[in-house]
């Protein structure tokens, strides 16, 4: 059985905590990189073909026109096919109640039919919002797992989790 990880996550000044700091490598990424460890998952990276803004409430502003638009903007690579794999964890930070816009690029142009979806996100007090329903538009044909949800302050400390829910 294999398995690949295919998140959005976003470095540089981020909401953290409660307040607005720089780190070096985006929540989301932190736990995609927990799920390769120890899953052996495959890694792909959903990077826009535009950086967002280095300012976070730029950049917040940037994503709530996108999502208001229904954008699908460009990304850098896009992965053609998640044929070779049975289980595929779809990872993102909660923008606007849902999934980043370059998420919903990636993800229509897959085929889902058969894949077990086990979806996780990082956030800072909202959860999946609504992103579970956007998920189950965008994985036709898949079974979607249970979810994992973790604050962004907490990223550091969700190994344990993230192994428990893997094995879930």
């Amino acid at each position: 059985m294999s398995s690949i990880v295919i998140y959005f996550s976003r470095s540089g000044e981020n909401y953290f905590g409660g307040e607005l700091k720089n780190i070096e490598k985006g929540n989301t990424e932190v736990i995609a990189e927990y799920i390769q460890e120890l899953d052996g998952a495959d890694l792909f990276k959903v990077e826009p073909a535009v950086e967002y803004p280095a300012d976070y409430m730029e950049c917040i502003d940037v994503a709530q026109k996108e999502q208001q638009a229904d954008a699908r903007p460009e990304i850098r690579e896009t992965l053609e096919s998640i044929a070779e794999y049975d289980t595929v964890y779809i990872g993102f930070p909660n923008w606007w109640g849902t999934l980043p816009m370059p998420m919903f690029t990636q993800l229509e142009q897959l085929d889902f039919a058969g894949k077990s979806v086990k979806p996780f996100v990082t956030h800072e007090g909202s959860g999946f919002g609504s992103s579970l329903k956007d998920l189950d538009r965008l994985c036709k044909g898949a079974k979607i797992k249970k979810g994992l949800s973790v604050p962004g302050a907490k990223v550091y400390d969700a190994r344990q989790t993230v192994k428990s829910w893997i094995s879930d």
